[in-house]
């Protein structure tokens, strides 16, 4: 098993045989948006909404792949198979798990398959990208269907040189051999060269039943982990090519900073300068270093209209319910009805904006020529990205290739496409290629953040100690609409993105969720699942105080109010496992306490409970422990899963306690990791995990739905230790102390 750096991919694609496909068949549906606008003519905009916000939360499919063995794979000279993947890695391990799938279906050894990189000129086209938790979902059945279908035109081939019947083969190393005759064999890269034009079956072969599989649900060692340790894998930072510059970007000072004058002062006499870019309001400077680039371009002479400067108080009162522009995205029953006569307990949450802060900054490597141009970019959405770069060059996409280099963090973050765009603009101007790196200062203050939000909860309780009743208002600036067309907005009403886990998955006879989609003067965007940590937080400790109110056991309390479909009892199973694994019950070690916490995303089922003390001296709260039991479906690797839970945990546990960006004097008030910090080793938590499996044979989302119960979870354990509640993140010593003098 090895894996390609993104140099070497895309020139050993220009060289590899190309399949001739003489049969294909296409698949024409009718998208969401047809559905939608169906929905909206005939029941009109309410309707419309509500059904595009049950619609979102099954999840994004993850992109349509081919079958086609041709896009996914190709014979090396060695009889080795390399498998191309689309989705980028990017530290999740997903470039194994997709492996692992590739292997069961071929029936190959482990050590036989090469995995490379796709760039968007070779490899299954994805138009999706690295996001959503979707890698592996979406190229489950795709791929197997590619590899079965490989499998067997190379078994139907080596029949007819082997002169045997295709039932008496077995794959035997990397050919074919006579079944109890290993001697009477061919190799893969014989067969591959012995016909030119192969022909798609028309029928698929049977796949695989998942309960044969051998490689999948192993736990592999990691494709990637060779080239990181030793230094060659490549990342966007550090792509190099012959005659490179380096290219710098001036930045606004403020949020609504517009640029109205530039001038190239002495910029261009500098030592090292070779091209001083001005294009409206694109100003950029390329030099043979890149402190030659940004020493030259703090001498440019610009002109700034500033716009107003917000300050963090006016945009915390803007992310705030009220009004009567909310879209209703979930409706059961009349909860506004119920709780008019009777409203048990209402309580407001808020969560801050945030910051994606990956390890590697952003950056590209672009060589544009005339017609065409090679983009090295560290990016989640190569697709996308290329898109954006031809319309800014004026190239047909054909002629722009994005070439994903290895990814030192996403997080959602590595979506944008600015930094490719950037080298890109300047490469062409420059007539040279260039490289963009942003620093830290540029990273935290000029990308997109994770949007404030505001919770209003209200809720009824019968005499049995049964929710009748729960009204959910939450507010919050964009996630998903500033990437997407602007019609779609009309069409879907709130934003998917900030409303992902806000939609109750309990049995409630009168529910009712509202978004109000906030205008903000900072943008905001993907952050790592989205909308999922603040809704949760927002709704699971609104739960827990239904619990305490009614008196009754929180665990007891989440599965007294679970539905009895499959979603359910999947909920069930996870809240019981993480129980047992926990000893929710029984006494926590002295001056700890536990809460609980859980929830369904992406169709997968996770359950959190977390152990926690505090030092009252220091205001100061400590997770010692917190474990989770997740239902993600067939789990392809189930360290890989592991270690996404435990990395989601960290994530969680510092956006509890630390991770906030402020706004102030019109301007992000971040310039490194001293005003942004995060979790250190010190405090993360022991992680205990459990996984199961729903039995189906079809594998869930695993990168994002740990990360939403931690921060209700914490919360939950800290009003179990002192009787205060916490209904703000991140819980700094200055809001603890607030809560428990109130």
């Amino acid at each position: 098993m090895s894996t390609q750096d993104p140099q070497a991919t895309i020139e050993t694609a220009k060289a590899k045989r190309r399949w001739r496909i003489s049969r294909r068949g296409f698949l024409i549906g009718v998208g969401v948006t047809g559905v939608g606008l169906a929905l909206g003519v005939t029941f009109g905009r309410p309707a419309l909404y509500l059904r595009m916000a049950e619609m979102s939360e099954a999840g994004a499919p993850g992109g349509g792949f081919p079958t086609e063995p041709s896009a996914w794979f190709e014979i090396l000279e060695d009889s080795r198979i390399r498998l191309y993947i689309s989705k980028v890695e990017m530290g999740q391990g997903v470039h194994t798990s997709i492996a692992q799938i590739a292997v069961e279906e071929l029936g190959i050894a482990w050590a036989d398959l090469d995995v490379a990189q796709a760039t968007t000129n070779s490899g299954p086209a994805d138009a999706f990208g690295t996001a959503g938790s979707t890698s592996v979902t979406g190229v489950y059945t795709p791929l197997r269907q590619a590899a079965a279908t490989l499998r067997e035109m190379l078994r139907s081939e080596a029949a007819t040189i082997l002169g045997q019947p295709g039932d008496k083969l077995t794959i035997d190393g990397r050919g074919f051999a006579v079944v109890g005759d290993a001697a009477t064999r061919v190799d893969f890269h014989t067969i591959a060269a012995n016909q030119s034009d192969w022909e798609i079956p028309e029928t698929l072969p049977a796949l695989k039943a998942f309960t044969e599989f051998q490689v999948i649900g192993q736990s592999m060692a990691r494709v990637d982990i060779p080239a990181k340790v030793t230094g060659a894998a490549i990342y966007g930072y550090d792509m190099r090519v012959a005659g490179m510059k380096y290219g710098a970007i001036a930045r606004p000072p403020t949020l609504e900073a517009k640029l109205t004058a530039a001038q190239p002062g002495n910029a261009q006499s500098m030592p090292g300068v070779h091209t001083v870019v001005i294009e409206d309001d694109f100003v950029g400077v390329v030099a043979d270093s890149r402190a030659q680039a940004r020493a030259a371009l703090a001498a440019v002479q610009l002109t700034w209209d500033e716009g107003k400067r917000w300050q963090q108080a006016e945009l915390e009162q803007a992310v705030t319910v009220g009004g009567n522009d909310g879209i209703v995205i979930q409706a059961v029953g009349d909860a506004a009805k119920v709780l008019a006569q009777r409203t048990t307990l209402r309580a407001e949450y808020r969560s801050p904006f945030a910051v994606q802060s990956p390890l590697e900054a952003q950056a590209a490597l672009a060589d544009v020529q005339v017609d065409s141009a090679r983009v090295w970019v560290s990016t989640q959405m190569q697709g996308r990205t290329r898109d954006i770069i031809a319309e800014a060059l004026g190239l047909e996409t054909e002629q722009v290739e994005v070439i994903p280099t290895y990814v030192g963090g996403g997080f959602g973050r590595k979506a944008g496409f600015e930094v490719a765009l950037e080298a890109a603009r300047l490469s062409k101007a420059a007539g040279v290629p260039v490289h963009v790196g942003w620093d830290r200062t540029e990273e935290l203050r000029h990308g997109y953040f994770r949007p404030a939000t505001h919770h209003v909860l209200s809720a009824a309780l019968d005499d049995n100690g049964r929710i009748s009743a729960l009204n959910h208002q939450q507010a919050s600036g964009d996630v998903a609409f500033g990437f997407l067309p602007g019609f779609l907005a009309l069409i879907m009403g709130a934003d998917f993105g900030a409303t992902r886990g806000a939609r109750s998955t309990y049995q409630i006879p009168n529910l009712q969720t509202v978004a109000h989609r906030i205008t903000l003067p900072v943008r905001t965007g993907w952050w790592r699942g989205l909308g999922l940590l603040a809704n949760t937080f927002a709704l699971e400790s609104f739960m827990d105080e239904l619990a305490h109110s009614a008196g009754i056991d929180p665990l007891t309390f989440r599965l007294n109010h679970l539905t009895d479909d499959q979603r359910g009892q999947r909920l069930r199973k996870v809240l019981e496992a993480v129980a047992e694994k926990s000893g929710w019950g029984t006494a926590a070690p002295a001056g700890r306490a536990r809460g609980l916490a859980c929830c369904i995303d992406a169709d997968t089922a996770v359950a959190q409970v977390a152990e926690v003390s505090f030092d009252a001296a220091s205001n100061r709260m400590r997770v010692h422990q917190i474990t989770v039991a997740m239902d993600c479906g067939l789990t392809i690797n189930p360290d890989g899963a592991a270690a996404q839970i435990e990395g989601n945990v960290m994530w969680g546990v510092g956006s509890t306690f630390l991770e906030e960006m402020q706004v102030k004097d019109g301007q992000i008030a971040l310039t490194n990791f001293d005003t942004y910090p995060l979790l250190t080793m010190h405090d993360a938590p022991h992680v205990e995990t459990v996984l199961l499996e729903a039995g189906d044979g079809q594998p869930r989302g695993v990168g994002e739905p740990p990360i939403a119960p931690v921060a209700a979870a914490i919360g939950n354990a800290f009003f179990a230790l002192t009787g205060t509640r916490l209904r703000q993140l991140p819980f700094t010593p200055e809001r603890i102390q607030t809560a428990l003098t109130a």
